[in-house]
């Protein structure tokens, strides 16, 4: 099977990198992690102008009705430009759960509402559950809108975690493929976070001098950067595939998402520790905004299952196909 995006896929991440681009995200991130979401909120809002919120929402409710390839090109973006907020719950896990089980609230997803998920033991928080306008618990087979609990500590200071308690059982719910589209966005961030660490850490090689030359002509500079690029290159087709696999119902679509998230999350990490020695010092500080998305990248590798539950998966395919 050959799989290649379209000219329409294309022209749709371009749209939301064009209108990433101009939000001076640094900010907006520095602001959404002391408590001030306003700025971030009005970027959400303007990505639901585009369709983003809506992709996995039904025509009749308000939404695209798009598939998980969509998602994958939107999150991609979205982890490009490291947008605070419950990326995986709001676009793809949140409608997934609420259209088997309360239809009538899927509408305000696709406005522009944020929702946040929790579901024990792989997402037992909810991420920014204080400034979501939806919160669901899921457990047991059942899900709940739930309120925000205690808020736990996070290693990405823009990645707010809360508990939930349930406060209203909205139904029974199968909780398996929402939780691989959560896996499956979330490794499409980490590819966009990859590719952004990839891009910061080439123009810093080729900007930073020593001895009267651009660190990037040093070899052991501009072979760290290939494995990277390479990393990214060869995570990206296991990504897409997922999403293929995901939109055709294929019987192994979870071990393909379990792939995806593994390859996205080592491409991801990768190029986070060569970015951090590309630039030295300074990608310690907070103040850099490298740091931005080094958090984040620590933060989503175990998002939405560790990668060691994810090779797990992975295994236990390959055994039972033998």
């Amino acid at each position: 099977m050959r799989f290649a995006l379209d000219a329409s896929h294309r022209d749709f991440a371009a749209s939301i990198d064009g209108l990433l681009s101009k939000a001076d995200m640094p900010a907006v991130i520095r602001a959404w992690s002391i408590g001030d979401v306003g700025p971030g909120q009005k970027v959400w809002q303007a990505l639901a102008e585009t369709g983003v919120n809506g992709l996995l929402v039904a025509e009749e409710y308000g939404g695209l009705g798009a598939d998980p390839i969509d998602v994958v090109v939107a999150a991609e973006q979205l982890g490009r430009h490291a947008v605070p907020g419950p990326v995986a719950e709001t676009i793809a896990v949140a409608p997934a759960l609420l259209v088997r089980c309360a239809p009538d609230r899927v509408a305000e997803l696709a406005s522009g509402s944020l929702a946040t998920v929790a579901a024990a033991p792989h997402v037992p928080f909810a991420v920014d559950a204080d400034s979501a306008c939806v919160a669901l618990l899921v457990a047991d087979g059942t899900v709940s809108v739930a309120s925000a609990g205690a808020q736990q500590n996070s290693v990405d200071k823009s990645r707010r975690l809360f508990a939930l308690t349930a406060q209203e059982l909205l139904g029974e719910v199968s909780f398996e493929r929402a939780f691989d589209l959560g896996v499956l966005t979330t490794a499409a961030q980490l590819q966009g976070l990859g590719q952004t660490l990839l891009d910061l850490s080439t123009d810093h090689a080729r900007q930073r001098t020593q001895f009267g030359r651009p660190i990037g002509q040093f070899q052991a500079v501009g072979h760290q950067l290939a494995e990277v690029a390479v990393g990214l290159e060869m995570s990206r087709p296991l990504l897409h595939g997922a999403a293929v696999s995901m939109r055709d119902g294929i019987a192994d679509a979870s071990r393909d998402v379990s792939a995806a998230k593994v390859a996205c999350g080592d491409a991801a990490y990768r190029a986070a520790r060569v970015a951090l020695q590309v630039h030295g010092a300074i990608g310690f500080t907070r103040e850099h905004d490298l740091s931005l998305f080094l958090t984040k990248v620590r933060a989503l590798i175990t998002a939405w299952g560790t990668p060691a539950y994810h090779r797990g998966r992975v295994v236990d395919s390959l055994i039972g196909a033998s």
